[in-house]
């Protein structure tokens, strides 16, 4: 009886060990952008850029990511301003200016090829990444099994 404790606990540390290891990051497009979760837990562009930089290749893919995500909010947040003062300016009663509006509108077609470049750069690291890490955590694999009034420990390699 007094073997069997440390077996267990030596069992059961290489289990948790599994569990331990990094996760796989998730990436869901949305109609504003993409929404990064590892497990159940949301992750922010910053948290997810932190992780990556484990992987040069996915951190290099998800910089250009980002900085194509700055350019389309900028040009984005430039067209509603654009496009919010002529409508402004004709409910209160003045002369609009559409030459204002019209440019609203050209860089919002601007901004979206941005946009989408943007989503599949961050596709592109995320799946570079989950592919180093799943090629990494596939060289040992312990499995831990009851059976009725046993337990095996199963290692492949």
């Amino acid at each position: 009886m007094k073997i069997l404790l440390p077996i267990f606990l030596i069992c059961t540390l290489s289990v948790s060990g599994q569990t331990l290891t990094q996760k796989k990051i998730s990436i869901y497009k949305t109609f504003g952008g993409v929404v990064y979760e590892m497990d159940t837990l949301q992750l922010s562009s910053k948290q997810v850029g932190m992780l990556l930089m484990q992987n040069q290749e996915a951190y290099h893919e998800f910089k250009i990511a980002r900085s194509q995500s700055t350019i389309s909010s900028i040009l984005g947040f430039s067209s509603g301003l654009l496009v919010a003062v002529p409508l402004v300016t004709a409910v209160a009663g003045g002369q609009p200016e559409w030459i204002l509006a019209a440019g609203g509108g050209a860089l919002f077609l601007a901004s979206i090829p941005f946009s989408s470049s943007s989503k599949g750069h961050a596709l592109n690291a995320i799946e570079l990444y989950n592919a180093k890490l799943s090629a990494s955590n596939q060289r040992i694999k312990s499995t831990l099994y009851f059976t009725g009034s046993s337990a095996s420990l199963i290692i492949r390699f």
